[in-house]
């Protein structure tokens, strides 16, 4: 499993690997190296923390928004990013730098992810990859926040004006989307990574839905749908993850070994395209 579908919840240390060849995977879909190539996306809490380590090891720049600011510095004491900045300007400056020099880094940026698109869109800087990982499985209880407020503000309209709370992450989500849109338009490949964004945001009525192919719902399709499924799983590879239901570590350490050797068996007798 990749998710945290089950009751096996383990943080972002669990899904470093599916994270990291989703990434990598993406770059070739795009037939781009990640060297110098840039990777927007949102969210450090729970698994989502480990999108930026997973940018490090595929060798892109990584901009993660997230408006919490506990969380945030706790995934920088842990080394999930390597930096944090709070100004936008900052923000963009610090990204043109990367982008010239090709460098290998991960930034949290401490607000709202609608206003990294935006200001990226005005600064004109290229996103080659785009995606988001907030929670929008549950978005009127903090697992997406309005721009335009700070997180204290949020925290207490959430509890004293949800209606107006939910009215306001509607039409951040339409302005997510719009913002989107625009980056996609200049090239940007952007994809739903499984967090519900595209349908909460069709339900606020933002501008996603795939008007033109009757095959498909939405404008962006899923990591599964683009990357993961035709580029791993239909050979049989991906992210694998398994419980070790004794508690044993020989036990653990057993299976290890039983998968490296099932997947040096598969590197051996594979074709060389696969």
């Amino acid at each position: 499993q990749m998710t945290a579908g089950s009751y096996m919840y383990i943080g972002p240390q669990g899904i470093v690997h599916g994270t990291t060849i989703t990434v990598l995977n993406g770059f070739r879909k795009i037939k781009k190296s990640p060297k110098g190539g840039l990777f927007v996306t949102s969210g450090l809490g729970g698994m989502s923390g480990a999108q930026p380590k997973a940018g490090n090891i595929a060798g892109c720049i990584t901009v993660c928004a997230e408006v919490n600011p506990k969380i945030t510095q706790v995934r920088l004491d842990q080394g999930w990013i390597d930096e944090k900045i709070t100004d936008l300007d900052e923000l963009a400056v610090r990204v043109k730098s990367a982008k010239e020099h090709k460098e290998v880094v991960s930034i949290a940026y401490l607000g709202n992810i609608v206003d990294v698109w935006e200001k990226f869109d005005a600064e004109n800087i290229h996103i080659d990859l785009g995606s988001d990982q907030t929670s929008l499985h549950n978005p009127w209880a903090g697992g997406y926040y309005p721009v335009g407020l700070s997180y204290e503000e949020s925290n207490e309209m959430m509890a004293n004006k949800p209606e107006a709370f939910k009215e306001e992450v509607k039409k951040t989500l339409r302005r997510h989307a719009e913002a989107i849109n625009r980056h996609t338009a200049k090239g940007t490949y952007f994809f739903d990574y499984g967090n519900a964004f595209l349908l909460e945001a069709s339900r606020a009525g933002a501008d996603v839905l795939d008007t033109v192919n009757p095959l498909k719902e939405f404008k962006y399709s899923s990591y599964v749908q683009d990357i993961m499924g035709p580029m791993c799983f239909d050979y049989g590879f991906g992210p694998f993850r398994w419980v070790c239901a004794s508690g044993k570590p020989e036990d653990l350490l057993k299976t290890d070994q039983i998968a490296c050797e099932v997947l040096e068996e598969i590197i051996k007798t594979s074709p060389p395209e696969i």
